[in-house]
């Protein structure tokens, strides 16, 4: 949650600070602000709103300065007002602090500082930390900053400036993630790497309890607690900047949509071995034997990535032939879960920052479980931390609604199965018809995008309706879910996933011809328990959406609007069968004037409990 940015080096500090938020905003859009020291001067500008309202309280005011921070939130503790927002700044109006993350001990912080003379001016718990800076200031800021952090219990990515020492940013991480931009006499400090890529490729990536200072001649890494030196590795971005960008699409989830024929391909590409019928996945650090070992796996995630979970455990299972369990991280990190021997955790986050999983593969791991990662992020915790994984090359998903990661993952999970089920019971050609049909997914969703046009159409028809109900069997349960989730994230509508099967347990109650049934049906082993399915919805007049499968004439005479797709293995199918579910949340939503890319109270990385 929440995007943070800072710069310091020889241009002029605020256009960099504010293109950095326009790149930061799907992270939080509640309130921005920015403050830029010059001088013996702290000039701090802050608003309530989207950036678009900090760049119109900014116009025509001369900023002048070449060391900044800014800030864009999702609120946590006190509502988007003006006083909320950050930057922060001390009783003196000389220390300016941005930061992502909560702190768990605020109340008695404050309490102390209030004893102490410190005055508060928000309800956020973000601004105990510039009081506490504050407090120890005596003229150096890393010093400050690093004692002020040892009183400090929660997480934290902060970046942090003061006047009287001037040309410095100090940033630190414990949780909450931090990346400094390497450029030619300059230096930038941000919570994800989009904010700083039209300046410089070469990162670092902070750990947390790790502390960084920043100035134009150089930078320098150490730990907080003792102030020991850390040698990092700078890293590059591979990606072009251009991919964090629209292109011509009217919103970002929308291009995002139209680039998963590119990005399956992405995430297939070089892993996979015809002759042999296997996968080929060099990050995962377990050898033949480890993974033939394997006598339980644990699938941890959330949102939309418990989805892909949910799909993978029905690979690993068909496939593989292994116990599977697939489990909420934000659940699993309070439970006290049983760990046994060969038990594999898999960790699935497209940030590779999200706060519950990172928590869930810590203990997992505690508990004698080797993790591995499968995220989006290089350089994110789960990626630096699991003891193996897999880049699911997506390129940066900037839409908090998640479309491409949602594919990927389902992608590599599979390759992930292919992999460990011809080690034990898949024959080469069964692993030679998966690699087929693997190969032959990006050219069937590019069929399918093709077709939105169609899916306009129904949109249209459906855009008034308040509630949806959408039922799956099998490996399209998970999809009923999450193009539940898609609809409620963007449009506002509620909207609920369900195994076809349950619906007579409950929600056919609330069937009428106002309730609008999305159903995956296609030809699949549950195809015709599906059919009696939409019987039982079609007789209480329900009105109903099918996705089905190419030459399949019969569900005309059950559904009102059918969407076909093709036909591939039935693991596969939620790959294809998400996509048109993805373009109707989109559409209805533009259609209701739903805000697409930056829905209400979400953000897109969940750092933060």
């Amino acid at each position: 949650m929440c995007g943070i940015i800072g710069y310091v080096g020889g241009s002029s500090a605020e256009p960099i600070l504010v293109e950095g938020l326009r790149r930061l905003e799907y992270r939080g859009y509640d309130s921005a602000g920015l403050a830029i020291c010059n001088g013996g001067v702290l000039t701090c500008t802050k608003v309530a709103g989207k950036i678009a309202r900090l760049e119109e309280e900014i116009d025509g005011r001369e900023l002048p300065g070449q060391c900044g921070i800014a800030h864009t939130r999702w609120a946590t503790h006190g509502p988007p007002t003006q006083d909320n927002a950050h930057p922060h700044t001390d009783c003196s109006g000389k220390i300016a602090l941005v930061h992502n993350g909560i702190i768990e001990n605020y109340a008695y912080l404050k309490d102390t500082l209030e004893k102490e003379g410190h005055v508060f001016t928000s309800e956020t718990d973000s601004e105990v930390l510039v009081h506490l800076i504050e407090k120890y200031f005596k003229g150096n800021l890393e010093s400050a900053v690093q004692q002020a952090l040892q009183w400090v219990t929660g997480t934290y990515g902060i970046g942090v400036v003061a006047v009287d020492d001037p040309g410095k940013i100090v940033g630190a991480r414990n949780g909450s993630p931090l990346v400094v931009g390497i450029g030619n006499g300059e230096y930038f400090l941000a919570s994800d790497v989009p904010a700083i890529l039209r300046h410089t490729r070469q990162v670092i990536y902070l750990d947390d309890q790790e502390l960084v200072v920043l100035t134009k001649d150089g930078l320098r890494t150490s730990t907080i607690a003792d102030n020991e030196a850390v040698t990092k590795i700078v890293q590059e971005i591979s990606w072009d900047v251009d991919r964090a960008e629209k292109e011509g699409y009217a919103h970002f989830m929308l291009k995002e949509i139209y680039e998963q024929a590119r990005t399956v391909s992405d995430a297939i590409s070089g892993r996979t071995v015809q002759d042999d019928g296997t996968a080929r996945l060099g990050g995962l650090n377990l050898t033949d034997e480890q993974l033939r070992s394997t006598k339980r796996v644990i699938i941890t995630a959330c949102g939309t990535s418990f989805h892909a979970g949910l799909i993978g455990e029905y690979m690993l299972e068909e496939w593989a032939r292994i116990p599977v369990e697939v489990e909420y991280a934000s659940e699993f990190r309070y439970r006290n879960p049983v760990i046994e021997d060969g038990t594999l955790c898999i960790v699935i986050s497209q940030s590779g920052e999200t706060a519950d999983t990172l928590a869930a593969m810590r203990e997992a791991r505690r508990r004698g479980a080797r993790a591995l990662g499968i995220c989006n992020v290089v350089g994110s915790m789960i990626a630096r931390e699991a003891d193996g994984g897999v880049y699911i090359h997506a390129g940066p998903e900037i839409g908090v609604a998640s479309t491409k990661a949602f594919t990927s993952q389902v992608v590599v999970l599979s390759l992930i199965t292919l992999l460990m089920g011809r080690m034990r019971h898949m024959s080469v050609a069964d692993g030679q018809r998966t690699i087929a049909a693997l190969r032959a997914l990006p050219g069937q969703i590019q069929t399918i995008l093709e077709q939105a046009d169609e899916i306009k159409r129904i949109a249209k028809i459906y855009c008034e309706h308040d509630n949806f109900l959408y039922l799956g069997r099998g490996c399209n349960y998970p999809v009923a879910l999450e193009g539940a989730l898609k609809l409620k994230e963007i449009s506002y509508i509620h909207a609920e996933g369900y195994p076809a099967a349950e619906m007579k347990h409950g929600p056919i109650a609330l069937i009428t011809k106002h309730m609008p049934v999305v159903v995956i049906a296609t030809k699949d082993s549950a195809y015709e328990k599906v059919m009696g399915n939409l019987s039982e919805v079609k007789a209480r007049r329900g009105r109903i959406l099918a996705i089905a499968t190419e030459g399949d004439s019969e569900i005309k005479n059950h559904a009102e609007h059918v969407f076909y797709i093709p036909p591939t293995l039935q693991a596969l199918t939620p790959v294809l069968s998400v996509i048109p579910l993805q373009l109707l949340a989109y559409y209805i939503a533009v259609m209701r004037e739903c805000n697409v890319d930056q829905p209400r109270n979400l953000a897109k990385s969940v750092t933060v409990e």
